[in-house]
């Protein structure tokens, strides 16, 4: 089998790197194989103050020839889901407001990237019958993809991990929600 690119090792270990919060869990999971040569995946599971949950997942994928879309040798692909409650997802500025946590995590982390398009969908489902669960879920997808502009990944990792906050209804890291201290 041959050596990954330094390059790409390189995006890998940044990748491999990120520090997760106590409510998120990430780990590798299979990547696509037939996107690109190379391809890396993390999965991210996300509880939330009202025990929200959003999972996600980001894909590094590579191609030492480059691909004319992606303006480069990488490209990050991002799919996230959560669960919504009903008030949230009868807003109808949720599309917009579910792509501003994108580009605010990757504003804030400071990862230079080119070539961002993506799209946010909102799902509701009634259940009937014999189904079990809640008899109305409703739900969003966010689906983007981004290249980065160099291999140094540790701020595109970081805006994964804040957009997953965001979804979830975390709030800032060091700040507790009323009602929802430890021990009380």
């Amino acid at each position: 089998m041959t050596q990954a690119p330094e390059l790409f090792r390189e995006a890998v270990a940044a990748l491999q790197a990120l520090q997760a919060r106590p409510e998120m869990t990430v780990e590798p999971v299979r990547a696509p194989q037939r996107l690109a040569p190379w391809a890396h995946a993390l999965s991210c599971e996300t509880t939330g103050p009202a025990d929200v949950l959003a999972t996600g997942r980001l894909v590094l994928l590579h191609d030492p020839d480059g691909q004319e879309n992606w303006q480069g040798t990488l490209r990050l692909v991002v799919y996230v889901r959560a669960e919504l409650d009903r008030e949230l997802a009868t807003d109808p500025f949720l599309p917009t407001v579910g792509w501003s946590w994108l580009t605010d995590a990757l504003e804030h982390s400071g990862a230079a990237f080119t070539a961002l398009g993506g799209t946010v969908t909102e799902t509701s489902s009634a259940r009937f019958g014999e189904i079990s669960g809640p008899a109305r879920s409703d739900d969003l997808e966010l689906r983007a993809s981004w290249t980065p502009l160099d291999s140094h990944l540790g701020p595109h990792g970081e805006a994964f991990l804040q957009l997953m906050s965001s979804v979830a209804g975390l709030p800032p890291v060091g700040v507790t929600l009323f009602g929802h201290r430890q021990g009380s």
